[in-house]
């Protein structure tokens, strides 16, 4: 190996290659942990736009949900400061905080559904408004709180793998990159792949698809389109609510201002190049958490020998920048290849209305 590094140009692609590998062994609970927003976005995503719904909105459902359960869940701590601790490190107000973060992601999403099918007002500018107005009345509030400097609920704990299992050779890193996870993420791998299912093996997702293509043809069968569409929506909040509580209550402890950074807009290129498939959108937020990870690790401990000579002279900026520029990419290549549900973005009004 040592021989193909010093093979020159060629060896520093093998070089880049090696070092990408080992920050994947090392750091890839870490990646997993990072992609789970994404994920939850996108679910958020695939269950509005397989039902003919564009939802840019996702970043303001997350960051409303990331408020809402930290909020509530601060709010309990103040009033009951003495609470049992369940598994995964699991309070009362733990638990109080992530049914209100899901609540909010819900409600959030009633009001995008409200003006997306009932009203059938502009669905990006929908999605527009609720990004700007979460930004706006979170970070108002956020202000008027932390002048009272309230008490923080904590954060689930992280689950700790045997140590006979992570140590297994060649694929110890892969249980330690699911299991070394706190509730939240370790749920993630489970909904994709029950999402995939019930979205292409089920009744339910059946009829989302077939209102997602062709909402007419489904209505003559006797599907309420509007109905459908409501109901998934709302639904759809739950995993931007779960992405919204990712950041306050699993991850991290408490609320910043803005502290989505943009991830929603991610997990809308993670659904797109997913190809609005639970799976697929999975996937590409681990690429996306991967690029994030691999930046971090450059800037922190970059590789040896001439590769780490030629990335460390890489201005920070750019590596910073490495999440976003990926996304970019991807989104290049993708467009115009991956194909949308072909009503999505359509507002539907019944014959009879007419």
């Amino acid at each position: 190996m040592d021989a193909l590094f010093d093979v020159p140009v060629i060896g520093l692609l093998f070089q880049l290659v090696d070092y990408m590998i080992r920050v994947l062994t090392i750091n890839g609970a870490i990646i997993l942990a990072l992609a789970a927003p994404l994920a939850l976005g996108a679910f958020c995503g695939v269950m509005n736009e397989r039902s003919g719904v564009v939802n840019i909105g996702i970043e303001g459902m997350m960051l409303s949900a990331a408020f809402g359960g930290w909020f509530v869940a601060s709010l309990v701590v103040q009033s009951f400061p003495e609470q049992p601790v369940f598994i995964a490190g699991a309070t009362p107000a733990l638990l109080i905080g992530l049914l209100a973060a899901i609540a909010t992601g819900m409600v959030v999403s009633a009001v995008h559904a409200w003006l997306s099918i009932t009203v059938r007002a502009d669905q990006i500018i929908s999605g527009t408004i609720i990004n700007i107005v979460a930004v706006g009345v979170t970070g108002y509030l956020i202000l008027i709180i932390s002048r009272t400097s309230p008490p923080s609920a904590g954060k689930f704990t992280v689950f700790q793998p045997p140590e006979w299992l992570v140590d297994l050779p060649f694929v110890g890193w892969i249980f330690n990159m699911f299991l070394a996870q706190g509730p939240i993420t370790m749920s993630v791998i489970v909904l994709a792949i029950v999402l995939q299912v019930l979205l292409f093996r089920s009744r339910w997702g059946l009829r989302t698809r077939a209102v997602g293509e062709h909402p007419k043809a489904a209505e003559t069968v006797g599907v309420d389109v509007i109905r459908l569409r409501y109901r998934n929506v709302i639904l759809g909040g739950i995993f931007a609510g779960l992405a919204g509580a990712w950041f306050t209550l699993d991850f991290g402890s408490s609320f910043q201002s803005g502290m989505t950074n943009g991830r929603g807009f991610i997990a809308l290129a993670a659904l797109i190049f997913g190809r609005w498939t639970p799976l697929g959108a999975f996937g590409a937020a681990l690429l996306f958490a991967g690029a994030g990870s691999l930046s971090i690790a450059i800037r922190t401990v970059p590789p040896t020998g001439q590769l780490g000579d030629l990335l460390t002279a890489i201005p920070d900026q750019f590596w910073s920048a490495l999440p976003y520029l990926v996304t970019i990419i991807v989104l290049a290549g993708v467009v115009g290849r991956s194909i949308a549900p072909a009503a999505v973005g359509r507002p539907y009004e019944r014959e009879g209305a007419t």
